[in-house]
């Protein structure tokens, strides 16, 4: 399929009403009913702001995080409507991609679990 991938880039600590901004954008995800959202929490970036953010030991809460997807352009365009319409401020990036999935969700013979010893368990 030909389509984008959607990167969205904030904090850790910052909100959209009640909920971190990253906690909004997947239940906005779900809504919209696109599959497969990435969460990547960083060590540390540099804001568009110039700003350092970093995680620390003790206070996580300056940790950059990064929402990937890869959308339709239908897809890209309701959520990215979404977040305007909310007012929500987050950087973006929005490029072009082919993507699809590999392999079969079911396989065609009958799956064997094996013990930590290495004898069949089922």
């Amino acid at each position: 399929m030909q389509g984008y991938q959607l990167t969205f880039y904030t904090e850790q600590n910052r909100k959209h009403g009640h909920q971190t901004v990253c906690e909004w954008l997947l239940h906005q995800v779900r809504e919209l009913g696109i599959h497969g959202a990435t969460v990547i929490n960083c060590a540390e970036g540099i804001g568009h702001a110039g700003a350092h953010h970093a995680a620390h030991m003790l206070k996580l809460a300056d940790q950059p995080q990064q929402i990937i997807l890869a959308v339709t352009d239908e897809e890209a365009e309701q959520l990215l409507d979404l977040v305007r319409a909310e007012h929500v401020r987050v950087f973006y990036v929005r490029f072009p991609v082919e993507f699809g999935q590999i392999g079969d969700d079911v396989p065609s013979h009958a799956s064997r679990h094996f013990s930590l010893f290495g004898k069949s368990a089922g």
